[in-house]
């Protein structure tokens, strides 16, 4: 069985240029350069704050629409040859029988990039990627197949006996760049909570860390289950299951079906073919998303593309988290567990004006834009296309699968 590696020799000037290039990690593609604002600058006095929102917003639009994203440092996801690990519950089956066990073998500071292989089985164990091990890659047998599982809530005591909180409650977390997941299911076993429970965020995925990527995943939990913290992620044939808030946080990411074999007819048939779902299992109200875009100048934000919505309960397509916060539903089907208002402000009517939500040619019964609140938008053709492919979240460049 690999014990723990040394860190090369070979490796250490390789190592000083990784640390330069990356001392000002980039966690979205706009960072630094901004449409031209003159800082404090005020709204015409002949323009109302909606128009004044409204005419920013069409500038940003545009700003991004004419970016050459070739201008940008490429991120390098792959710096040498890759070797594999495997994970199986058999000690004669497998390098090691918990995948933390394998995270652990790997030097401090990881360039190379690694594949676990994890083996078909249930894997009961909390899981923690530290910062400085990149690169890595956990595959599953199919997220039917392979799953990693966990119970810990936000009021589970922590290791001096304290609430650990919902940051620290994820079964599976990633705090280093350059993550891939395939093929796995990644779940928090605890169960729907009542409504107005306290302290039963219950995460089962977190990343908090820039330029991941997962297909064919599943996450599963109940409140809180998708922690997506920060960086740019893709999120490819993926579902993910919750009730409250199940997808949440302050990253830049696109959610898609990679091949929607899908006419846009308005017949429910189809609705099989789309592999991005979303499915609540709410047992009262729920809410699909909470992004947390807390600043106008943080460009992040989420767009599901070719996606389907279904569950149980009534389902807010998402709450005001952060008072700018950024979500776009672009070709998606939504089933009639959609509450018509489709968005909340988190009960702060200012929230109104700062937000960003849109919807773009989806359909279903959920999807009728006619009862919507007032301060969401049916996107143009124009609005619509920063959120419509990879470059929302620069993916050409460093998505790598």
């Amino acid at each position: 069985m690999p014990g723990n590696k040394l860190f090369p020799t070979s490796h250490v000037l390789v190592l000083v240029l990784f640390l330069l290039l990356n001392s000002r990690t980039s966690l979205c593609h706009t960072k630094g350069l901004r449409p031209g604002n003159p800082a404090g600058k005020q709204p015409p006095q002949n323009a109302t704050r909606t128009q004044y929102s409204e005419q920013q917003f069409m500038r940003w639009v545009k700003f991004v629409g004419s970016l050459k994203h070739s201008v940008f440092r490429t991120a390098k996801n792959k710096l040498f040859p890759s070797y594999t690990l495997t994970v199986d519950k058999n000690p004669a089956a497998g390098d090691f029988t918990t995948i933390q066990g394998a995270i652990d073998s790997l030097p401090f500071i990881n360039l190379l990039r690694v594949v676990i292989k994890v083996h078909a089985g249930v894997y009961k164990e909390k899981v923690i990627i530290p910062p400085l091990k990149s690169f890595i890659t956990i595959e599953g047998a199919g997220a039917d197949k392979t799953i990693v599982q966990w119970g810990d809530t936000a009021q589970t005591p922590g290791p001096r006996g304290q609430p650990m909180g919902t940051y620290n409650s994820a079964t599976f977390a990633v705090n280093s760049p350059y993550f891939i997941a395939k093929n796995i299911t990644f779940k928090n076993t605890t169960p729907v909570p009542k409504p107005g429970a306290i302290g039963k965020q219950a995460v089962a995925f977190r990343i908090s860390a820039d330029t991941a990527a997962f297909l064919g995943c599943r996450f599963l939990g109940a409140q809180d289950t998708l922690y997506d913290h920060l960086g740019r992620h893709y999120y490819k044939d993926c579902y993910i299951e919750g009730s409250v808030d199940f997808i949440f946080g302050n990253a830049l990411s696109l959610f898609e079906a990679y091949e929607a074999s899908f006419n846009f007819s308005r017949t429910a048939n189809r609705v099989g073919t789309l592999s991005c779902h979303v499915h609540a299992i709410a047992q009262h109200m729920g809410a699909l998303t909470a992004q947390g875009r807390s600043s106008m100048l943080d460009d992040t934000g989420f767009s599901f593309l070719n996606c389907k919505v279904t569950g149980s309960g009534a389902l807010y397509l998402g709450r005001a988290w952060g008072p700018f916060s950024r979500v776009v539903f672009a070709y998606t089907w939504m089933d009639n567990i959609i509450i018509p208002k489709g968005w909340y402000n988190w009960g702060d009517p200012s929230r109104e004006m700062t937000v960003f939500y849109g919807q773009y040619k989806c359909i279903g019964p959920g999807a009728s834009f006619a009862g919507r609140v007032s301060w969401s938008r049916e996107l143009t053709d124009e609005e619509a296309k920063p959120f419509l492919s990879l470059s929302f979240i620069d993916g050409s460049e460093w998505i790598k699968m």
